[in-house]
């Protein structure tokens, strides 16, 4: 497991400001050498730390997706398990452990209801979920 120092913070914090900044730019930022956030960015990558780049939009930008959220009960010992599959889905906008009564809880957005409808079928087929309860988030306020 990689343990995170002051330099792996700011790299991170500086990636979710402009995830397409180039290695020159964040070296300008954090004060070291290109070769040093290189090889910091890549050990990011390899420990999991970092997933990938994407693009961030408003909550709002897309006014005709269909927003959601889904709690997941799972069961036994099957968190892993589950949260593997559900990665490779790409309607899953963000996932979360959490405690109580639901295991995880997910960020769906989907581009129609049909696209809605197949995505809860999918995650519900997911070997492991037991239970789930989804709500549509209709308007941000």
């Amino acid at each position: 497991m990689h343990v995170f120092d002051e330099l792996d913070h700011r790299l991170i914090g500086a990636l979710r400001e402009d995830g397409r900044a180039p290695i020159s730019k964040l070296a300008t930022i954090l004060a070291v050498s290109r070769a040093t956030v290189q090889t910091r960015l890549d050990r990011l990558i390899e420990s999991g730390a970092v997933l990938g780049f994407t693009v961030r939009s408003r909550q709002d930008y897309d006014d005709k997706a269909i927003r959601a959220i889904m709690m997941i009960e799972v069961t036994g010992r099957s968190t892993t398990a589950v949260i593997r599959q559900m990665r490779g889905l790409p309607e899953l906008h963000s996932l979360h452990t959490t405690n109580g009564t639901w295991d995880l809880i997910a960020e769906i957005r989907a581009s129609s209801l049909s696209d809605f409808d197949r995505v809860l079928r999918e995650v519900r087929t997911i070997d492991g979920i037991l239970n789930s309860e989804t709500s549509i988030l209709l308007s941000s306020v």
